[in-house]
This record gives structure tokens, sequence and C-alpha cells, in this order.
């Protein structure tokens, strides 16, 4: 049922923009509280109570929608520690950070199915808009969406000029041994990811849909990776100086001088004793179950799938560099952050 009264909520901070129905063109809000959010690894039904959730008019909302704080972006090819970059940038009072909020993905799945129609990109900016609300005055908010949302990623710039980006991704061969490694799951994850870039137009390799068939899981896990890079490579082109590029690798070698350029690029003021206490907490634990973590920890597996899955991975890697050079992909970093 939707509650026709925005006002009794008053836009708490508390209350997560959580879904978005185009049926009723209406946001439903959750109560999340600020230490909820930090705790869990992403913002799903799966992880978060919902408890008594409110469904709003999208026009009842917006009525009374403070104004937007500064936001940002953490896209993301998956599996290339995001989550841990997004955790350094929750700070009360200086940074709050928004971990693949769900009401994104409920857009990507309204245009996918329909087409989305005249209003998406209004209800877009209203989205951003209702996320965009910080915990404390002058707290930035950065987002990091599912990398689903990578498809809206040049909307998302274009309609809000002050919004920077970073892209981060494991370089290619960490990315298809993590797939390896997650076995069934990570293998049908992947082919479900480039289904979903295939229906948002972003798959243009000349593979027919028998090619695609024929295919290994691993050649698609690399076609996806080949999506998001090539997207990414053409959005800095589009938006010079609003997106920098950070890999996995650089992340946690030096992670405390990557939150540092990060801040800088979004404008964060992150005091340095501030900053190397919160890098070393955070970069202690694993950012999805809370336990110890350690770029040691993330080799070691990396290795273990590399050595088991070594035959596949090494000719997925040459047939997926050869795709690249027929599309003319730059494998490199475009506008590195480091």
């Amino acid at each position: 049922m939707i509650d026709h009264t925005a006002n009794t909520l008053e836009l708490a901070p508390q209350w997560l923009a959580h879904r978005y129905s185009h049926g009723h063109d209406a946001f439903q809000f959750i109560d999340v509280p600020r230490a909820l959010r930090r705790k869990v690894p992403f913002l799903t039904d799966a992880e978060l109570r919902i408890d008594a959730p409110l469904l709003l008019k999208r026009s009842d909302v917006m009525s009374v929608a403070p104004v937007p704080a500064p936001l940002h972006f953490i896209f993301h090819s998956a599996f290339c520690c995001s989550t841990l970059l997004a955790n350094a940038f929750d700070l009360p009072g200086v940074a709050h950070a928004l971990k693949e909020p769900v009401v994104l993905n409920d857009l990507i799945g309204w245009r996918h199915a329909r087409g989305g129609n005249a209003r998406f990109g209004v209800v877009l900016r209203d989205a951003l808009t209702l996320l965009a609300r910080p915990f404390d005055d002058g707290e930035t908010v950065v987002v990091k969406p599912s990398n689903l949302i990578n498809e809206l990623a040049g909307e998302i710039l274009d309609g809000t000029p002050g919004v920077r980006a970073i892209f981060i991704e494991a370089p290619l061969p960490e990315f298809l041994a993590s797939i390896a490694s997650k076995g069934l799951e990570g293998r049908l994850w992947v082919r479900d990811l480039l289904a979903k870039q295939m229906k948002g137009g972003l798959v243009r390799f000349g593979f027919s849909p028998d090619d695609l068939f024929r295919q290994t899981d691993l050649q698609i896990a690399a076609l996806g990776w080949l999506v998001q890079h090539q997207l990414f490579a053409a959005l800095s082109g589009r938006f010079p100086g609003r997106i920098r590029w950070l890999t996995s690798p650089e992340l946690l070698a030096d992670p405390d001088c990557a939150v540092r350029r990060a801040a800088s690029h979004f404008g964060v003021e992150l005091a340095d004793g501030v900053r190397t206490k919160l890098v070393a907490d955070v970069f202690a634990r694993n950012a999805k179950d809370g336990t110890a973590f350690g770029a040691a920890n993330r080799s070691a597996a990396q290795r273990d799938a590399a050595t088991l899955h070594a035959d596949e991975l090494d000719k997925v890697l040459h047939w997926a560099n050869v795709v690249a050079d027929h599309a003319a992909i730059d494998m490199s970093a475009v506008t590195p952050l480091m």
C-alpha cells in the first residue's frame, strides 16, 4: 500500500531508498541505521531487515527531498576489492558509503524488461537525489553500485555534472582465476552478467548467438570483462578528468596511497592520521564476512585457482587478447589513479 504522506518520514537519512516500483511510480524506503549499513557487505534484501517498509509516490517524495550532498561513484568489474575501497569512505561527518543499493538494480531491470520509457531519465535522477542524503552535514556520499549498473555510468555522469568516478577492476588473469575458484556459482554468474550486458546493447564483438553458445564459461567471463573495460575506456574519453582507473593489485599494494588519491579525486578531506587509521582498520578485514584479511590471502587463493585451472586459463587469456586486438581494445588503464 502506498503511503501518501511523505512528510511523515521527513526523508530522515536512516530511511534508505531501497526499491523502485515502476508500476506505482513509487520508491520503497526501509529503516537502515548507519551502523548496519557499515556492517553488511551489500544493501540487499538478504542482508537487511525489511521491517515495515514505506512505499511512497515519487512525486510526493521529491516534493520534500532535500538538496543532495556531493555524490561520487566507485564502478567496478566485480571481484576486485571494490567493497574494501567503499568501506574506506564511511567516516561520520566526512563521507558516507552506499554499497550496491538495490534501487539502481530495479532501474536496470525496468529498462531491460520494458525498455524503460520517457520518464526513465527523470526517475534515475530522482533515485540519485534520494541516495545522496548524508547522515551528517558536510558529508560526501560515495556509491559503489552492482557492476550491472555500469551500463548507466554514462547517463549518471552526463546527467549529474558534479559526479566523479573511479573504475576499479581486477586484471583479466586475476578476474578469470577468481571466477574459476568460485566453481559453478561463479560460472553461472558470468553467464547471467553477459546476458544482461547483451540486453543493454553493450556486447559488440560480432559473435552470433551460436558462437556464444559454444563458448566456455571462462570465455564468457572474459567477454564480460572486456565489455566493462571497453565501456570505461570510452567513458574516460567522453568525460576527461572525471574518471580514474585503479586495479585491485594497486589497491592492495598501497591502500593508504590509493585511498588518499581517491579522496582527492572525490574532493573528500581525510586528514593523514585519520586516513591511516581508517585504512588500517578497513583493510585488515574481509569486506564480505569481516574475517581477518590481507593481500597475501587473496594472492594465495588466486595462485591456487591459477594452478588448478592453468590450461584453461592460459588458452582463454590468449583468446581474449585476440578478441581485444580485433576490437581495438586497449587493455591498459586509460587514466590511472595511481
